[in-house]
């Protein structure tokens, strides 16, 4: 009797839910076509890279940035527009980089490269040693002191190219760069060249964070670019003498104020249940932070201003939040959750957009199993936008921190294939940014947020 019941019920509410999709694929392609036709988010990124610039934690591009934003979010419909304080490290690059290897009997060779994010300068004299270049962590500590004190350590931690998804490559060989050079100093090594975190060979060295240990020596640390670690690791196979130098005057200064920048559309029926869109407003200082992260900020902008502009009165309250320090801190994701904790709220979800504003592919989600299943009944949705991919993953390290407090996450999943070109690199300027994926991205988004605060989860 019961298994006759379960077919009838489903077939009794089968016309309700073919109504209610209909229904919502009007109302998405409405927003859609708002973002396709009258979208922002491509001018307010010019704005952002070409006006302001880089806007590193601390730096006064970085107030530019948050005061930009803020008025970005007046103008696309905000109903309230407010700062949230936090400290943030200040950490400065200094005079330029030089660096180079001379081999025995030959002309020096220069190196194109940059410090890595917090790393501590060489003062002006610089430091010079020879080299020992290490593949693996487990063939560093094989090395040890004996090999490496005194020397410096050439990480040439390839990104493996048979990764299709290749932010696994970058998760896998980003240690070096994070981990490496406290781990070359506990062996008395006197400074650190790692090789770029990118996917292809150029010239173009990539910065990114470094995190001391402060248990071992904090050394000097910089990325050299994919072309001069092929001919360094050439060199060295070769059994050539040679010796590396460089010179970088990077220095930590105290911690100072800056701000997460908070648009918000209040909800009608449940106010205080919170929808979070984000991305990182700080960049890092080669470039203009097009890619990584102006293009998520934007995007995340935008989705408020569709979905007010395409009619829409959301049930739940709605915020667009500019983090800040995302790249050598985390201060801004600590902040959000601070104060939510503080004011007791209740975060529904968070959506992040950090990995580019290329073609969107689909989305992962950070929920529990009946929440997804509850996602994946809304897929049709989005394939006429290009999304396919609804599965189960990591969101982003600035709405990551929300999880503590029972909110469900997500993370938009761009197409990652040229991504790693650009990252972290000179090469992140506004020109290296499709208007058309740029868009599609934030339509997609606008539309996982309208449909979440629609339904909830």
């Amino acid at each position: 009797m019961f298994k006759k019941i379960i077919p009838a019920v489903i077939i009794f509410l089968l016309p309700a839910f073919c109504a209610a999709q209909a229904e919502d694929s009007a109302m998405i392609r409405k927003i859609a076509d708002e973002v396709l036709i009258n979208g922002k988010a491509y001018e307010n990124l010019r704005f952002l890279c070409k006006k302001v610039g880089p806007r590193l934690s601390g730096s006064p591009q970085a107030q530019k940035a948050v005061e930009a934003t803020a008025r970005m979010l007046k103008e696309a419909g905000a109903d309230t527009v407010y700062l949230q304080p936090c400290m943030v490290p200040h950490w400065v690059r200094g005079i330029k980089e030089k660096g180079l290897i001379q081999v025995a009997g030959k002309a020096p060779y220069p190196l194109h490269l940059c410090s890595l994010g917090n790393s501590l300068g060489t003062g002006k004299k610089g430091i010079s040693a020879g080299v020992v270049e290490v593949r693996s962590f487990k063939e560093l500590d094989q090395l040890g002191a004996t090999v490496i004190k005194g020397k410096i350590v050439f990480f040439n931690f390839e990104m493996n190219p048979t990764y299709i998804h290749t932010f696994r490559a970058y998760g896998e060989s980003g240690g070096s760069r994070v981990a490496g050079p406290s781990k070359a100093a506990s062996y008395g090594a006197i400074g650190v060249m790692v090789r770029s975190l990118a996917s292809n060979t150029d010239d173009f060295p990539h910065t990114g964070v470094t995190v001391y240990n402060d248990s071992f020596p904090k050394i000097p640390a910089v990325a050299i670019s994919t072309n001069d670690a092929e001919w360094l690791s050439k060199q060295l196979k070769l059994r050539m003498v040679l010796t590396a130098s460089f010179t970088n005057t990077c220095a930590m200064l105290p911690d100072t104020i800056s701000y997460n920048v908070v648009g918000e559309i209040k909800g009608k029926e449940f106010p205080k249940e919170i929808i979070t869109v984000g991305g990182h407003l700080d960049s890092w200082d080669l470039a203009e932070g097009a890619q990584d992260d102006g293009a998520g900020v934007m995007q995340s902008i935008e989705v408020l201003r569709a979905i007010k502009a395409a009619g829409v009165q959301p049930k739940r309250t709605l915020r667009a939040v500019m983090f800040m320090n995302e790249e050598n801190g985390g201060r801004g994701g600590e902040k959000y959750l601070e104060i939510a904790e503080k004011n007791k709220e209740t975060h529904l979800f968070g959506l992040e957009s950090d990995e580019g504003g290329f073609t969107p592919r689909g989305f992962r989600l950070d929920m529990t199993e009946a929440q997804l299943n509850k996602v994946l009944q809304w897929k049709n949705l989005f394939y006429p936008y290009g999304v396919y991919e609804l599965a189960a993953g990591g969101s982003g390290a600035d709405v990551g921190p929300l999880k503590k407090i029972g909110a469900s996450l997500a993370g938009l999943n761009p197409d990652s294939q040229r991504y790693f070109d650009v990252h972290h690199a000179g090469t992140d300027v506004f020109e290296n940014v499709s208007k058309r994926e740029l868009n599609l991205g934030a339509l997609n988004m606008a539309a996982l947020i309208y449909l979440i605060d629609k339904y909830g989860l």
